[in-house]
């Protein structure tokens, strides 16, 4: 009756043994470590890196613990921070031979001490919050009514470009903030171009005026389309500073929107807020150019001739040189929008643009008469730019969209377009909130949150084994192991946790315990109705799960609700809560019940538990007496 399965114990084990191997990591500490990322959004990091990282350490005789790739950067660990600063020299000079025009950011950092075959199997801590790192914080407010002012602008182009090439005449063209109107003499012709504009523009939705004897058509963005130009915006904006944010070398930097119309950044062991605003606040601009294929500019690509005169040399992504006339042909001002894509026959991948309308006819006139040529799109950034691509013209292109395709996968396509279109802000953002916390202050945090931790631990954890004596011994063994799998979970997600996740970690503590308390009273009443001890124990599980159940279920959809609706600290006490309550499902309820199937499940003669007092009604035995009268007899 009471006793588990083997495979049963085997899960047990198994968990138990995840939970140690990924918990142990935030056990170890940091490490001074050094990172190298990418310090233009042209230029991506790979794996090779780590080699060229290496042989720059084993070059000038520094030993680290071991350098890793992580997707976004490299890592090199070492034991001291004497070591880490001769090996950020060493490594930058390397990288950077031209400090003034670096192509990779070395920044100091900290990583886990955890051991290497930890990190190899991503045994990794988890991440630290601004609160208990320290670093800055700053709170952004997007302009959505610029952008939206943006798009209008680049429609009323759109719309004068339509109605020349349809040859309908009109009164002129005008914005009055987010509304496009347009004037004409009579109703036909504005009947003409209003059906012109509704199946050209879909966004726009049109309403007809007259007044004057002329006619007015008012075009505004439809609400859906309104709602997503706002979307695209904000996150343009945000990619932009993830671009920018890389230069800082802050390993887990938050940026996330808040709201309809706000952006948090937080950048955790960045203690320089005035470098911080200068990065997050930088320009970037897009430039289009015809390539200089003359034979002079061949000889000063090899490197045997200076560059001809009206030309200028930039490096392509690949650090190849690329001589483009010094003319600019259109700016990142005239493109609207940049996505991947595939071509229609020969399906390659391709990077498809949009120009507003000065831009199409800009770049109608220059295609048609370049056919065969190669036009460069380069990035510039804090004044030096790099060629983002180089395309052949094939064939004149009108009407503003632009396949740009040959030998690219589609990883690449979609990477060149996001650069495309995180050139710049799409919408202006003002800095509304600042603030600095010391990592003084951060340490004090991570005392503090683990002491309330351990402590209401320890408290949970005398109350319960002298209540329930055994029985709490197992209970506090359960909330033992749903704290170790927590933050196994934790970690294995590489959560960031913040001094709300660790209040939600607390109270996990004692939502878990409840349950116990629910089994352990249920097996007492089952103790108290007179059943055996084996008997108590197996109806004690089986009712007291569905109670379980049903108060976990709705304190976990207040959770989720939390998840969906909330942000910031918010949400990221959310995440810790709702991992909580599922963890603490499976070891309340499973393990507790392993242990005690361990203890008690093979005594067949079992008479009494160690759970505490139970408590009997007093039974009360009333003695019932009969008086019999006999009837009076009359004589």
């Amino acid at each position: 009756m009471n006793r588990y399965p083997w495979w049963k114990y085997a899960i047990l084990g198994v968990a138990l043994l995840i939970g140690l191997l990924y918990t142990l990591p935030n056990l170890y500490g940091e490490a001074p470590a050094v990172q190298v990322s990418s310090g233009k959004v042209t230029v991506k990091i790979d794996s090779s890196m780590v080699q060229r990282v290496e042989q720059a350490l084993t070059a000038a005789g520094l030993k680290s613990d071991f350098v890793q790739f992580d997707g976004n950067s490299v890592r090199a660990r070492f034991n001291d921070t004497d070591t880490q600063l001769k090996a950020k020299d060493v490594i930058a000079k390397a990288l950077d031979p031209d400090p003034s025009d670096p192509t990779w950011i070395v920044a100091l950092n900290l990583v886990s001490r955890s051991p290497a075959w930890m990190a190899s199997i991503h045994a990794l801590p988890m991440y630290l919050g601004l609160d208990l790192r320290g670093g800055v914080h700053f709170l952004m407010q997007v302009d959505m009514k610029a952008a939206l002012t943006q798009r209008a602008e680049a429609v009323a182009g759109d719309i004068r470009t339509l109605l020349r090439d349809k040859d309908i005449r009109h009164g002129g063209v005008s914005r009055d903030g987010e509304t496009v109107k347009v004037l004409f003499r009579d109703t036909a012709t504005a009947q003409a171009a209003q059906n012109l504009l509704a199946d050209q523009l879909p966004d726009l939705q049109w309403t007809q005026t007259s007044a004057d004897g002329e006619v007015t058509l008012a075009g505004t963005l439809k609400p859906a389309a309104a709602t997503r130009v706002q979307e695209q915006a904000i996150q343009q904006n945000i990619t932009t500073l993830y671009n920018r944010v890389n230069e800082l070398g802050v390993a887990e930097p938050v940026i996330q929107q808040q709201g309809a119309d706000r952006v948090v950044v937080e950048l955790p062991g960045v203690q320089d807020t005035a470098k911080a605003k200068d990065i997050i606040g930088r320009t970037a601009t897009l430039q289009i150019r015809m390539v200089d294929e003359s034979a002079d500019a061949r000889e000063a690509e090899r490197g045997a001739a200076p560059v001809p005169l009206g030309s200028e040399r930039f490096l392509d992504r690949n650090g190849q040189p690329i001589i483009v006339y010094r003319q600019v042909l259109l700016t990142g001002s005239n493109l609207t929008d940049a996505q991947p894509g595939f071509d229609g026959q020969t399906h390659e991948p391709t990077v498809n643009l949009t120009l507003d309308a000065k831009g199409a006819r800009i770049f109608k006139d220059v295609t048609r008469a370049n056919v065969g040529k190669r036009m460069a799109i380069l990035l510039f950034e804090k004044g030096k730019g790099e060629v983002v691509t180089a395309p052949v013209i094939r064939t004149e292109i009108a009407g503003g969209r632009v396949q740009i395709s040959g030998r690219m996968t589609t990883q690449e396509a979609a990477d060149q377009a996001l650069l495309l279109r995180a050139g710049s802000l799409a919408a202006p953002m003002d800095i509304i909130e600042e603030r600095t916390i010391g990592p003084s202050l951060g340490a004090e945090n991570i005392a503090k949150g683990f002491d309330s931790v351990m402590y209401g631990f320890a408290a949970i954890a005398v109350f319960m084994c002298s209540y329930y004596l055994l029985f709490g011994v197992f209970s506090t063994l359960a909330l033992a192991f749903n704290l170790l799998l927590l933050v196994a979970v934790l970690s294995m997600l590489q959560a960031t946790l913040s001094l709300p996740g660790i209040a939600a970690i607390a109270l996990v503590l004692g939502m878990a315990i409840d349950s116990n308390v629910l089994i352990n009273e249920r097996i007492r009443e089952e103790l108290r109705g007179g059943a055996s001890p084996q008997v108590a124990i197996n109806t004690g599980y089986e009712r007291a799960f569905a109670t379980i159940l049903d108060s976990n279920i709705t304190t976990l959809i207040a959770g989720l609700a939390l998840l969906a609706y909330g942000s910031g600290p918010v949400r990221g006490f959310a995440v810790v809560h709702c991992l909580g309550i599922v963890t603490s499902m499976f070891s309340s309820v499973m393990f507790s019940r392993g242990l005690v199937n361990f203890w008690y499940g093979r005594q067949k003669k079992l008479k009494t538990l160690s759970i505490g007092q139970v408590w009997r009604p007093p039974t009360t035995t009333t003695a019932a007496t009969t008086a019999s009268t006999k009837p009076a007899v009359k004589r």
